[in-house]
């Protein structure tokens, strides 16, 4: 079996192999010397079933990193032992080179990470501008009072929030839907305010989980448009839980496969690709050396 066996999983019209460099910006804690985010030995069982054994994992400045495999692999618990909503059993994750047992959720953004997640996370009864600029939380710094009276600080960070969403709204093309509830837009679109509301924050790291879940093609290709434009334009390192193949080949630098929780492969989209046991996990199959052991 060939790389053919992946091809066939891919959307028509996305590319399988255009990487642009990444536009360079200053890094306040990461170097080319320090990945953006480490993890050494990462265990996580529950009930007496491992989700995930012994992984490693490190994702470059400026890098798409990609993690994929089948469906009960450990992807979305790799993804929440990065932005701390589980402890790993043993191993640590370094984030901008500080190294954690557990990541401290309340820290994320002061980390420089941001996430999205798998099922819509919006305030559907919030305008989608209203929505972007929640994603500017954590960067408040006014006290309440200050809040209530709308002067000083207050101010100077509800119109900086504001530009800031609209300088996203721009990026990612929602500025003819920017007034909507969110909750009436189809949702393609709200998963795109969800990248949006989760770039406003600036991040170092920008988790995905499974951002092209439930997507039709176009809207996928689009959506891959956009996490490469993050990624140029801002210099954004971004980690990737993905389901469909053809999109991760498409559109990531490396690319690590889960299988059991277990790191089965990891390399480049090309290297993956023609990997046997890759190919063996997705079709549920055994190598022929096991069957014959």
């Amino acid at each position: 079996m060939t790389s053919a066996t992946f091809d066939k999983f891919a959307p028509a019209g996305l590319p399988r192999s255009s990487h642009a460099a990444p536009v360079a910006r200053p890094l306040a804690t990461a170097t080319a010397a320090t990945p953006v985010l480490q993890l050494e030995g990462i265990h996580l069982s529950f009930g007496g079933v491992n989700a995930l054994s012994g992984v490693d994992l490190s994702i470059a400045a400026g890098e798409i990193r990609a993690v994929i495999g089948p469906n009960g692999a450990g992807k979305s618990s790799l993804v929440n032992v990065i932005s701390g909503l589980y402890r790993p059993d043993s191993g640590r994750v370094a984030i901008n080179g500080k190294r954690f047992a557990q990541v401290p959720t309340a820290r994320l953004a002061r980390l420089g990470v941001a996430r999205t997640f798998q099922n819509l996370a919006l305030f559907k009864g919030l305008t989608v501008r209203d929505n972007i600029v929640m994603g500017r939380v954590d960067a408040v710094r006014s006290t309440f009072v200050e809040q209530w009276v709308g002067l000083g600080r207050a101010r100077r960070e509800r119109d900086d929030a504001r530009a800031r969403a609209d300088s996203i709204i721009g990026f990612l093309g929602l500025a003819s839907v920017s007034e909507r509830l969110a909750g009436t837009l189809p949702y393609g679109l709200q998963k795109r305010v969800e990248l949006a509301r989760a770039l406003v924050a600036q991040p170092t790291l920008l988790l995905l989980d499974e951002p092209m879940a439930g997507m039709t093609v176009t809207e996928k290709n689009e959506m891959a448009h956009f996490v490469r434009a993050a990624r140029n334009t801002f210099g954004t390192t971004i980690l990737l839980i993905e389901h469909d193949i053809g999109v991760v080949m498409g559109l990531s630098d490396r690319v690590a496969v889960l299988d059991y929780g277990r790191k089965i492969a990891d390399g480049t989209p090309a290297e993956v690709r023609e990997n046997p046991a890759v190919i063996d996990a997705y079709l549920g199959v055994a190598h022929a050396e096991e069957v014959a052991a």
